[in-house]
């Protein structure tokens, strides 16, 4: 039994300020009181309908984003009859509101998101990559999350996570390979999320990025040592690598015609286990392992090209 993954069903709007204000731009305005408001869904919402009065199939569990579109038509409505809009749309319950191309919201806008505790931010972002932005974010905070014991590597485009019982060699492995010019993501503890619902992505948790214990050594900071060519914040999983010592194998595979696969969060990956032993060289063997996977992507299979081979020679020979 592997980890067992957190699915995220909601995030309070005081969450998504504090982990994507900076990016975003985001300004507080108003509804302060409102901060725990909770977003439900991950994506955003233009509520251009609705401040028309329409609220058949609303989706008032996003995040709601006005933009030139909104400003104009709000502005083309007397005070009183605005100011009765925005209360039929804060009485949704909308979760928080944000004003793209920092459009300054009117005062009828303003005072009615203090009174509804609705929070109301700016931002300087264009209506369609602030649209983008916050989804793809908000994509990022509602995936499926697990937290794996491995290490994640970049070698030439391909994301591989080293894993292993503890002591057989995980660290010491990656950072040959950093040496070799390649980069890593994360050490003994990797974070995973499913991006699109198709792509398995990895990430090293904020306390211990861009760090590796080795053993003997302690802690080293990668990014200072070998270069900031040698760290990378995420990287897409395309191989899992299990060093496993060789007594514990029983069959060890020879040709290669057998792919092994895990799963992870639902999502498929190519799977290879290398016996460990002394006079090994782990960091040559992941990535070879890495490149050999690379040409399987390009759609070149060794094993079976050679099986292939041995086919059609019986063949030619049994005809002969």
């Amino acid at each position: 039994m592997g980890p067992k993954p957190t699915t995220i069903k909601a995030i309070t709007a005081e969450e998504f300020y504090t982990a994507h204000g900076r990016q975003l731009g985001l300004k507080l305005e108003a509804g302060e009181a409102g901060l725990d408001r909770k977003i439900r869904e991950a994506t955003v919402n233009r509520p251009g309908l609705a401040l028309a009065g329409f609220f058949r199939h609303f989706a008032w569990g996003r995040v709601q984003v006005l933009g030139n579109a909104e400003k104009a038509y709000l502005r083309s409505l007397s005070s009183e009859e605005r100011r009765g809009r925005i209360r039929d749309f804060f009485r949704r319950r909308v979760p928080c509101v944000v004003f793209s191309r920092n459009i300054l919201p009117t005062r009828e806008f303003l005072e009615e998101a203090d009174r509804f505790r609705v929070p109301l931010f700016r931002s300087p972002l264009l209506t369609g990559r602030l649209t983008n932005s916050a989804t793809l974010m908000l994509d990022m905070d509602f995936a499926p999350k697990v937290t794996e014991h491995g290490t994640m590597v970049d070698i030439l485009g391909i994301g591989v996570l080293i894993k292993g019982e503890s002591g057989v060699g995980k660290s010491e492995c990656a950072l040959a390979l950093l040496e070799r010019g390649y980069s890593l993501v994360s050490d003994d503890v990797t974070r995973m999320y499913v991006l699109d619902g198709r792509e398995l992505m990895a990430s090293s948790p904020e306390e211990t990025r861009y760090l590796m214990e080795v053993r003997g050594l302690g802690l080293i900071d990668v990014g200072r040592v070998f270069g900031v060519g040698a760290i990378r914040t995420e990287k897409r999983v395309d191989l899992v690598v299990t060093l496993q010592d060789a007594r514990k194998i029983e069959d060890v595979e020879r040709v290669g015609m057998e792919q092994d696969f895990l799963e992870i969060l639902g999502i498929t990956v190519p799977h290879v286990r290398i016996p460990v032993s002394p006079g090994r060289d782990l960091g040559r063997l992941v990535e070879v392992a890495a490149l050999h996977q690379k040409l399987k992507a390009m759609g070149h299979n060794t094993a079976k090209e050679f099986n292939d081979r041995l086919i059609e020679k019986m063949r030619s020979e049994a005809k002969g």
